[in-house]
């Protein structure tokens, strides 16, 4: 996800790390052992001139499949659970309403099992896991989504 996001108009920086758990700055071997109930998350600043939060949310909903609960491809865990930590009202109203639409539509040939959640402190990763892509070009990315450029 940091890869595409980077690649984002108006995205001012993008920062891989963990949020949602119970233990202050884990390190990724214990959010792997799954006891921490972090999430593997992005942290995405963006400008709002440039662009939107729900521009933010269209690009996350396309660049992996929210209906697979605990499990991103082959990685599996509570870890990498489908899940949006908003910061204000406005963000989570734009998420909720986001939710319905495409609950609605049946965009996804399965139920949608993103949650929706307070954000809570965030812990960057190690430095190895920032621009993963760039630091390894032969990494493979299965992601296939129409980035704004």
């Amino acid at each position: 996800m940091e890869h595409l996001f980077r690649q984002q108009r108006g995205v001012l920086d993008v920062i891989c790390g963990y949020m949602g758990g119970c233990l202050p700055n884990p390190s990724y071997e214990e959010v792997c052992s799954g006891r921490t109930a972090h999430a593997e998350v992005v942290q995405v600043r963006f400008d709002p001139a440039v662009v939107s939060y729900e521009e933010l949310l269209d690009t996350f909903w396309n660049i992996h499949d929210p209906t697979t609960p605990n499990r991103q491809g082959d990685d599996v865990g509570v870890q990498y659970r489908s899940i949006i930590f908003f910061h204000t009202p406005q963000q989570e109203q734009a998420a909720r309403k986001i939710l319905r639409k495409l609950e609605e539509e049946r965009r996804f040939s399965a139920p949608i099992t993103t949650h929706l959640c307070p954000a809570q402190p965030f812990y960057p990763a190690e430095e190895y896991h920032q621009r993963y892509f760039e630091k390894n070009p032969t990494a493979i990315c299965n992601a296939k989504v129409p980035v704004q450029t």
